[in-house]
């Protein structure tokens, strides 16, 4: 590779997504869907695109190697990033050749036992996310996490070149929870070894508790209330569960942001900086958008300004969202130490 390997920190606030977030009550609207669709075939039927077909199945049930998205269903992708590290890949139906790039991609996939997803995105129909990733030119490939890019790619690398960017990839999906895995059909490997060194059929075998399952299940069917349900009893089973307390902050982070109407919230938090409701809510925006330091800056200055109980709901509005980001980031722990400053 020539750049560095990524980090946690670089996983939020490259590029603002919330665009493509669905509206809760739109034609075709379900919060919280899962990407996927019917099976999207071999590695050579994905890639085989010429004129304006898109490789990959359209995402619409969840669990298939390849889907297609677009800036109308990109939300479904986004979604299944929390559990499944999804992989980018943006080109032209203009351009054969790096439509062809797909197969590429879905044969990497398969030799990685399915541990990410591609979603193919033709950028000629598009161009909402074209304007979003910055993308000058195809094909251009993006790694996505908890529903966040991590900037991979440019041009159609070899396999041999793609492998190390997959690996820092899952490197950095395994330290943020995300180790789900999609279908390769029967004509997976038996093995594949992954970026933690561990072969998918071992890991494989490693079969995930059974209400994280059923929250990932409920995530997949856009059932919000539902996994949070799923995460809640598991942290009342076992309060230490670190997986389910992530879970459950991202969860409950798409639930209140369901039709949230951005312009309004955000007048609505100018017009009162002492309105500690107004303050939570575009301060969930800009953690759900990547604006990560906006979002805890934002709570830090509430709770300075404020005493008692609004004090205190801007404090707790502000924990709940370092569980989402994750203790050990750093902007976490810079927030946080804010926040002891603002306190005392």
């Amino acid at each position: 590779m020539s750049s560095s390997p990524f980090t946690a920190a670089a996983l939020r606030g490259a590029v603002d997504l919330s665009a493509f977030k669905r509206p809760a009550n739109g034609p075709g609207a379900r919060p919280g869907g899962a990407a996927g669709a019917g099976s999207a075939g071999s590695a050579g039927a994905a890639g085989a695109a010429g004129g304006s077909g898109a490789p990959g199945a359209s995402a619409s049930s969840g669990g298939d190697l390849v889907v297609s998205v677009n800036d109308a269903t990109f939300q479904d992708i986004a979604t299944t990033s929390l559990r499944v590290p999804t992989v980018v890949v943006l080109w032209s139906a203009r351009l054969a050749q790096t439509a062809s790039f797909v197969g590429v991609m879905a044969d990497v996939a398969r030799d990685n036992g399915g541990r990410f997803q591609v979603a193919s995105v033709d950028v000629d129909t598009s161009p909402g996310l074209l304007r979003a990733f910055q993308i000058q030119s195809v094909p251009a490939t993006i790694g996505l996490v908890q529903g966040q890019p991590v900037p991979l790619f440019v041009g159609a690398l070899p396999p041999s070149e793609i492998q190390p960017w997959i690996d820092e990839l899952l490197k950095l999906a395994v330290q943020m929870g995300v180790t789900g895995r999609v279908s390769v059909g029967d004509d997976a490997p038996a093995a594949a070894e992954g970026a933690d060194g561990v072969d998918s059929a071992e890991a494989a075998e490693d079969e995930l508790p059974p209400l994280i399952a059923a929250a990932y299940d409920a995530i997949e069917r856009g059932d919000l209330d539902a996994a949070i349900a799923a995460y809640e009893e598991a942290l009342t089973q076992n309060p230490a569960d670190t997986e389910a307390a992530l879970g459950l902050g991202q969860v409950r982070l798409l639930k209140r942001t369901e039709g949230v109407d951005a312009v309004a919230a955000r007048a609505a938090a100018a017009a009162d900086p002492l309105d500690v409701a107004a303050q939570t809510v575009v301060a969930d925006l800009d953690v759900l958008g990547g604006h990560v330091p906006d979002a805890f800056a934002r709570l830090v200055d509430t709770v300075r300004a404020t005493a008692g109980d609004d004090r205190n709901a801007a404090r707790q509005h502000l924990l709940g969202l370092f569980e989402v980001v994750g203790a050990s980031d750093e902007r976490v722990v810079k927030a946080r130490r804010a926040l002891m400053s603002a306190l005392f």
